[in-house]
This record gives C-alpha cells, sequence and structure tokens, in this order.
C-alpha cells in the first residue's frame, strides 16, 4: 500500500477548513501534514488531529504533496506562488479573485499542479457542463442565474455562480465580462440580447443553492444545485488533491478531474 498523501489546509480553523479536516481524518489515503491560519488568529499554536495550527507555511509546504486552499484572495495568490516554488499541487477553492490574482495564479501553474474552481462540487460542476450545452443548443433563450449564500458571504455574485455564467458564456462563443449584467435598479429599460444575468441573495445560514434560467418565447427551462453540507466542497477538494498528484504543472479545473474536458 502507498503512502497517504501529505495534505496541508490553508484557512483551518474556518468552517471549510474544520470540513476539509474532518474529510481527511476520514480517508486513509491521505495525512494531515499541516494547517494555516492567517497572522494574529488565536488558533495559532492549537492541535488540530495532532498538528499545530501556524502562520508559516514554508516549513510545512517544503515537505507536503498537496495544499487546499479556501481562503482570501490575497492569501491564495501568495500560497500558490509558495506552492509553485515547493512544486506541489495547490487545490484553489478561493473565491472574488481578480483579473490581476488569476494572472498571478497562472504564472504560478508554470511549476505546480493548480487545480481552481469556483466550486468544489462534482454536482455543481457537471451542471455547469449541462448549462454549457444548453446555451448552445438554445442560442436565443435569455439565461439568468439566481443564487443565495448565507448572511456571512462577503464576495457577490458567488464564485459558483460566475462558474455558471461562465460555462453559458463558452456555450455561446461570447465574452462573460463584455455581457455580464450584475444589477438592476430603477427604470432599466428591456433587457439586451444575448446578456447573462445575476441575482444574488443572501441570509441564514444557506450553504449554498444556484439556479440557472433559460427563458425563451413561451417556455422556460431551469437547471440547479442544492448543497446541503460543505462535506460536499470538501469531497470534492479531496478528489482534485488525489487526482492532481503526478500531474504535470498546469491550471485545471474540477471539469479537468471529473474528465467532461476530455474530447470523445
Amino acid at each position: 500500500m502507498s503512502e497517504p498523501l501529505k495534505v496541508v489546509v490553508a484557512g483551518a480553523a474556518g468552517r471549510m477548513g474544520k470540513a476539509l479536516i474532518a474529510a481527511i481524518a476520514a480517508n486513509d489515503d491521505l495525512q494531515l501534514f499541516g494547517a494555516l491560519e492567517a497572522k494574529g488568529k488565536p488558533c495559532i499554536g492549537e492541535s488540530v488531529n495532532g498538528v499545530s495550527i501556524t502562520d508559516d507555511p514554508l516549513p510545512v509546504l517544503a515537505h507536503a504533496q498537496v495544499l487546499i486552499d479556501f481562503t482570501r484572495p490575497e492569501s491564495t495568490v501568495e500560497l500558490a506562488a509558495l506552492s509553485a516554488q515547493a512544486r506541489i499541487v495547490h487545490v484553489i477553492g478561493t473565491t472574488g479573485l481578480s483579473t490581476d490574482d488569476n494572472a498571478k495564479i497562472r504564472a504560478a501553474a508554470r511549476h505546480a499542479v493548480i487545480v481552481k474552481s469556483g466550486n468544489m462540487s462534482l454536482g455543481v460542476n457537471l451542471l455547469a457542463a449541462l448549462v454549457k450545452q444548453a446555451a448552445r443548443a438554445l442560442p436565443d433563450f435569455d439565461v439568468e442565474i439566481v443564487e443565495m449564500h448565507h448572511r456571512m458571504k462577503v464576495d457577490s455574485p458567488s464564485g459558483t455562480a460566475l462558474l455558471l455564467g461562465e460555462a453559458a458564456a463558452e456555450g455561446r462563443d461570447i465574452n462573460l465580462g463584455e455581457k455580464s449584467q450584475r444589477a438592476r435598479d430603477g427604470i432599466t429599460g428591456p433587457r439586451n440580447s444575448g446578456d447573462i444575468g445575476f441575482a444574488s441573495l443572501r441570509g441564514g445560514t444557506v450553504v449554498g443553492e444556484h439556479k440557472v434560467i433559460l427563458a425563451g418565447p413561451h417556455e422556460r427551462i431551469e437547471l440547479g444545485h442544492i448543497a446541503e453540507d460543505r462535506s460536499i466542497f470538501a469531497n470534492g477538494a479531496l478528489a482534485a488533491a488525489r487526482w492532481g498528484h503526478g500531474k504535470k504543472p498546469g491550471l485545471y479545473s474540477m471539469a479537468d478531474v471529473l474528465g467532461l474536458n476530455e474530447k470523445a
């Protein structure tokens, strides 16, 4: 039997960090090798599953094989550079990344295996593939994306909503940035043909709900996904970690992990 993959969890004390650590403990082929948190956090020095939480990533990443990262954009960009130096797998579930952040991550992927997705759920990534097909097959239907998350979520639209929007845009061979409609208020006039609309709802403890609406003349198609527990994101991230181990450096997505980018 091969040795377990040595996994480091960034944001170890957060909601996703705790879910990841629990999922790692439930899998014999994975080992929690390091737990990272931001400087100044009161949890620094505490032990979790036999590993001390630290704010110094260098010593643990130097001997790890995988880093799983659901943190903040500024932290993710720094960790991507360190993952490139260490030549390890970096699984990124962080959302709210800017164009500049993504450019830096692409640069890091020249030396690291980076699997990045706005949502690590296997179901959501299958949904994205369906949305891409539907948008391509129904080019004249209006596309609207509605998402709802817990009241503490700080970015909007969600990374998942943007993932689904990108899927629709790819299906129609258009640039999402040029066709994205993210706010409507007051007298806005008729809907622009070809726009991809977004609506963001926040409240309570909702883990994540997404609906893609394709509205045509006298008919409407709705494709959706409801997340009931954060463990689905953790399990997807672990699948990405296993898949990425041994791959050539590059920037990959969950569609690669699921084999959805393979041509028949």
